[in-house]
C-alpha cells in the first residue's frame, strides 16, 4: 500500500510490470460525492476471463454496458467488457494482453 498525499491510497506494486495498468492495482481517492455511480475496473489475465465475467454478470442480472471486445481508443490490446450492476455501478473487466495463440 502506498499513501497518495492526504487524499488516497494505492494498493499494488510501486512500478507496474508490462501489461499492468500504470495507475496500479486499486486506488481509492477521497472526493466529493459523485452525481453518477462510480466505475470499477478489474484486470483479467486473459480475454477468456473477460468473456466469462461478462456472461456471469449478465446471468446474475447485470445490464450490458459494452460487450467484450477491443477498445483501441485506449491501446491496441485493450480488451474489455462493461456491465451495470444491480446498484447502477459500471463494472469493467479488462485484459491488456494480446489474444493467446
Amino acid at each position: 500500500m502506498i499513501q497518495l498525499d492526504d487524499d488516497g491510497v494505492l494498493f499494488g506494486g510501486v512500478k507496474p510490470v508490462p501489461g499492468e495498468d500504470p495507475a496500479g492495482e486499486f486506488c481509492l481517492l477521497q472526493a466529493e460525492v459523485p452525481r453518477e455511480r462510480c466505475h470499477l475496473a478489474f484486470r483479467a489475465r486473459t480475454r477468456e476471463q473477460v468473456d466469462a465475467f461478462y456472461q456471469a454478470a449478465l446471468a446474475a442480472g447485470g445490464i450490458d454496458n459494452g460487450a467484450p471486445g477491443l477498445r483501441p481508443q485506449y491501446h491496441g490490446n485493450y480488451y474489455a467488457a462493461f456491465v451495470h450492476d444491480l446498484d447502477g455501478y459500471n463494472i469493467e473487466a479488462v485484459c491488456h494482453w494480446p489474444a493467446s495463440d
